[in-house]
């Protein structure tokens, strides 16, 4: 079989993102903003994405946003990005942002999270992206959980969906 000319190795699209948190992005509680986080998570979703597929990219979901520890002001957050997993036009994008104090020389991870994206044609419809070249270890462990976390997540969602139907209210417009 031969390989597929158009397929592009995961380090192509790899991307990191670097940013100060300013006064202005921070929280009633003095820390940054959690929507700020999130904004700057899908900049460097969009970046990857688009880079491994050459075409305008939107967001379709976002899986397991962790806020593992706070950012403060001052600090720089780099937001480091992968293709992890391709389909016929989505692709899952790995997220892991990094805060560092430079005052203290102190590095921790903040954050982890998993976006979809999907690749759009100019007609504004899903377009077929690049296949993944794995390229090492990581690469592949990160491929094969990018598929066990996409499975879970259809279970997910058909197991709520049968919850909703046994419970003879398909209508819970009134409830989250």
């Amino acid at each position: 079989m031969r390989p597929d000319p158009d397929a592009k190795p995961a380090s192509f699209s790899r991307v990191t993102i670097t940013e100060l948190m300013i006064p202005s992005y921070a929280n009633f509680g003095g820390k940054i903003h959690g929507g700020i986080l999130l904004s700057l998570m899908d900049k460097v979703a969009y970046a990857a994405a688009s880079k491994h597929s050459g075409a305008y990219c939107v967001t379709v979901s976002v899986d397991t946003v962790d806020f593992l520890q706070p950012v403060e002001v001052g600090e720089l957050v780099s937001l480091k990005a992968s293709v992890n997993y391709v389909g016929n036009s989505s692709m899952i994008i790995g997220i892991k942002v990094i805060s560092e104090n430079v005052m203290q020389g102190t590095v921790k991870h903040t954050n982890t999270c998993y976006f979809t994206m999907v690749a759009k044609g100019k007609d504004e419809k899903p377009t077929q992206v690049p296949k993944l070249i794995l390229e090492s270890k990581t690469d592949v462990r990160r491929f094969v959980e990018a598929i066990r976390r996409k499975k879970y997540k259809q279970e997910y969602s058909s197991f709520l969906e049968k919850l909703k139907i046994s419970s003879g209210n398909e209508d819970d417009s009134n409830i989250l």
